[in-house]
């Protein structure tokens, strides 16, 4: 199924989703309150059990994407934003090379939701 809208007010099925992956939407989520909306929206949507795998920029990668600014992030700071609900499983750096020759630093974060 393909689902298109914002993440911070779209509407989706409670829990349903065994998986849900994220490489790099998160990063441009620039206010608290959507950060928080993000979140709500997994906490409803993901099975209890299921797995969450959100990926953003690095504390050392980029401040800006696409002209726009971006949260970067640590494995702790970024686990630390979703909380308690969510068992951290393991973390991966990775170095992404553009089509435009620049470096992207990210953090992945693998998480279980525990509720």
């Amino acid at each position: 199924m393909w689902i298109e809208g914002d993440v911070t007010r779209v509407s989706l099925a409670p829990q349903t989703y065994d998986v849900w992956h994220d490489r790099a939407v998160f990063h441009f989520l620039a206010t608290a309150d959507e950060r928080q909306a993000y979140i709500e929206k997994v906490l409803t949507s993901v099975k209890p059990g299921g797995y969450v795998i959100v990926a953003t920029f690095a504390e050392d990668g980029p401040t800006q994407c696409s002209g726009l600014p971006v949260r970067r992030y640590s494995a702790d700071e970024l686990h630390s934003e979703f909380g308690a609900p969510f068992e951290l499983l393991g973390h991966e750096k990775e170095k992404h090379h553009t089509p435009f020759g620049t470096l992207q630093k990210f953090v992945y974060c693998y998480c279980r939701k525990l509720r």
